[in-house]
């Protein structure tokens, strides 16, 4: 499985939201608390937009581990962005590869994973035949998730270039019932586990989702605030409604309570324009 986080809100730079924190992403690489495996080692990434250079986000990929990178602890403390993707890997399917890093974008669209897609293999052929030549041809790397990404983007762009956030929910939920058609179709009984963060630089969508009966993966969020970091002392901070914030983690990363809340079991958590947010049941329709 691998770690992230997701940030909406105003300007903050990179290094106090993945390195600064008492239980930081960079210290979820080398032992993570709120899952079974510690380590998270196999690459890392960092994506974030800069939308008065490009609409598209910069992202930067390693397959080193997030811990020991030099690149990423010079970077990290000089980039400021209003939507950071930030996520290290624990390699299930796919290769130890760049290509095979989170996160994965499309145009202005971008993803990121935890979790797993159990017997991919057995409907990967089929998935990857129902896609378009572009978006077949889009796929660089190896994994459960981008082939996801891939489909997902499919539904999507079904939609229209002036989408709404509700079609991206609608789109989540199409390429869901999608792949559990696909795995039902191959005798495929394993669980799909979907802790999944989608953007577009302006709005957000989030996941906590599994197909068995058991609990989803941590999930939590912290919203309604400024996020601030002083010497290492990280929490959200009480702040005037144009500064409004929203974080979407795999693992608190501090240990202030009040500011941590688990996303619902089995739902999506919609992040608007204003950073305002909302839930959706899993399956549900708007």
């Amino acid at each position: 499985m691998c770690r992230f986080l997701a940030y909406k809100g105003v300007p903050i730079v990179v290094h106090k939201l993945i390195f600064e924190p008492k239980n930081s992403l960079i210290n979820q690489s080398f032992d993570a608390r709120e899952i079974e495996e510690p380590l998270n080692g196999d690459g890392f990434g960092v994506g974030w937009y800069s939308p008065d250079i490009d609409p598209e986000p910069a992202v930067f990929v390693s397959m080193s581990p997030a811990w020991s990178n030099r690149n990423l602890r010079y970077l990290a403390p000089k980039i400021r962005s209003t939507c950071i993707f930030a996520h290290v890997r624990a390699a299930s399917v796919g290769d130890i590869a760049e290509a095979n890093c989170h996160p994965f974008h499309y145009k202005r669209l971008m993803m990121m994973h935890n979790g797993g897609i159990e017997g991919f293999a057995q409907i990967k052929r089929v998935l990857r035949r129902g896609l378009s030549d572009e978006m077949y041809s889009w796929i660089h790397g190896e994994t459960d998730s981008e082939h996801f990404f891939a489909l997902f983007l499919e539904f999507l762009r079904a939609k229209g270039d002036d989408y709404k956030l509700s079609d991206m929910a609608d789109a989540m939920n199409q390429t869901v019932a999608a792949v559990e058609a696909m795995k039902l179709a191959a005798g495929v009984t394993d669980g799909t586990y979907l802790n999944m963060v989608i953007t577009n630089g302006s709005e957000m969508l989030a996941t906590r989702f599994v197909t068995t009966d058991e609990e989803p993966l941590s999930l939590y969020f912290s919203e309604g605030s400024r996020y601030v970091c002083e010497d290492g002392v990280c929490h959200m901070m009480p702040a005037d409604p144009s500064e409004h914030a929203v974080l979407i983690v795999s693992e608190k990363l501090t240990g202030e309570r009040g500011d941590w809340r688990p996303v619902p079991s089995n739902h999506m958590i919609l992040v608007d324009k204003d950073s305002k947010v909302s839930f959706r049941r899993m399956g549900a329709t708007a």
